[in-house]
């Protein structure tokens, strides 16, 4: 994809405008790039005050820290520029970096290196990203749990313990008259069911983990007039939804991402559903609340629970009965015209108008995907580590099976061996390179 050993350059700050911005550069000319724009020769950790100048004269005054191979994020020569937060002056010092020997550098090219040079493993660069990309608390600590080598530390004790196993048996082939020469059939089962467990308990708490990572994708559902755009807006805790006693107001989906008990949640508010609309704009509005329906993760049917249950409520009851849903019978600061038991379903009842219910309401919307987000750090978060480990347990229990069936050792070291490199795919360790260009170009440019 692109030569590792030469210096790169790019913005380490998000596009836009502020107080200060850093370019960072990397590789083996790192120091040299930094004394062509400065004319100063770098100290090694130490910040220096700077002018950058460039072909057509100065740029800013700057500071300069330069992190020595290998303690640096990289892994080699780093020289971290921090500017005045100006988008142009920050890509005046770029083009004056690549024009003394650097060149730009690619989407999650940094890390890339961090990774290629061992400073991180693979389960470490991806968290990285989803440290960056974290827009909940649950998230980030997840992100940075993984970060910190929690599941590496936990992937590698399976390994070792495989390890272990593998050097047992592959001993007992230099005796093969005898068979299970250094460990008999029933330990390398239990062994092997014993190591699998700890993989069970990684894979345990993958959904609440994936529930954090990815989130949900909510649709608020109802007739018209239930008060879905103030239910919107009240749990986006923005106006966002413009709420009016005039049936059919909202005609297009509307979506804004909330924090609902660290899990990211797209909130999406859609037009009232009635078997007549009142013309052709709305009716393609409840036609696209339909499709929004079908692809939802989570629907809440918002019933008005004021006045008597119409046909209109049943309908969308009975459209929405296999699919996983919330009740809500809003506005319950008015007298109530219904129960609960006339729908046979729980309900959760919320004003939206004055944030009566709402918490609840909230709880019982991640509770109904995933039965509830604790506080604890979920170990696996990403769908390619849940694969990678699913396959794995799936080698230990047909390498168990084997053994106790007194197939050969050889079988049952295939089997130990394919589950050894699967977690391997996990750290990187062993990961072919198109996986791991896919996962690096996903990441944001001066990451």
């Amino acid at each position: 994809m692109f030569d590792p050993t030469d210096t790169i350059v790019a913005i380490a700050t998000p596009p836009g405008r502020g107080g200060i911005g850093v370019v960072r550069v990397s590789g083996p000319r790192a120091a040299a790039v930094a004394q062509a724009l400065t004319g100063s020769e770098l100290e090694p950790r130490r910040a220096t005050l700077a002018r950058v100048t460039g072909p057509a004269g100065a740029i800013d005054r700057v500071i300069l820290t330069r992190f020595p191979a290998p303690h640096s994020y990289t892994g080699e020569d780093v020289v971290e520029i921090s500017a005045h937060g100006s988008p142009m002056l920050l890509q005046q010092v770029v083009t004056s970096a690549m024009a003394a020997g650097a060149r730009a550098a690619e989407p999650g090219e940094f890390t890339l290196r961090a990774y290629l040079n061992g400073q991180i493993d693979l389960v470490q660069a991806e968290a990285v990203r989803d440290l960056i990309e974290a827009v909940t608390p649950a998230q980030a600590r997840a992100a940075f749990d993984q970060l910190e080598g929690t599941l590496t530390e936990r992937i590698r004790s399976i390994d070792l313990a495989l390890f272990d196993l593998t050097t047992r048996l592959e001993a007992s082939l230099d005796f093969p008259a005898e068979g299970y020469h250094f460990v008999d059939r029933e330990t390398t089962a239990a062994e092997l069911e014993t190591i699998g467990r700890s993989v069970d308990a990684l894979l345990a708490d993958a959904q609440r983990g994936r529930l954090i990572r990815d989130g949900l994708h909510v649709v608020i559902a109802g007739r018209p007039n239930t008060g879905k755009s103030s239910l919107f807006n009240r749990l986006a805790g923005v106006g966002r939804a413009i709420v009016t006693a005039v049936p059919g107001t909202t005609r297009d989906l509307l979506t804004e991402v909330i924090d609902v008990h660290g899990v990211p949640v797209t909130l999406v508010d859609t037009a009232g559903v009635r078997e007549r609309p009142g013309d052709a704009i709305e009716a393609e509005g409840i036609a696209r609340a339909a499709d929004a329906r079908r692809v939802a993760a989570l629907t809440l049917v918002v019933l008005d629970g004021s006045t008597p249950l119409t046909p209109d409520d049943i309908r969308l009851l009975d459209d929405t009965a296999t699919a996983a849903r919330v009740i809500v019978a809003n506005k319950s600061d008015l007298p109530q015209a219904w129960r609960a038991a006339e729908i046979g379903a729980a309900v959760i009842a919320v004003s939206a108008v004055t944030g009566d219910g709402v918490d609840a309401l909230r709880e019982g919307m991640v509770g109904a995907m995933a039965g509830g987000v604790d506080r604890d750090v979920p170990a696996v978060t990403n769908i390619r580590h849940v694969q990678l480990l699913t396959e794995a347990r799936g080698d230990m229990s047909r390498a168990a099976d084997a053994a106790r069936a007194a197939v050969p050792e050889e079988f049952v070291l295939a089997d130990i061996h394919d589950a050894r490199a699967k977690l391997e795919d996990v750290t990187g360790r062993r990961t072919a390179d198109d996986v791991v260009h896919a996962i690096f170009d996903r990441f944001c440019i001066g990451k």
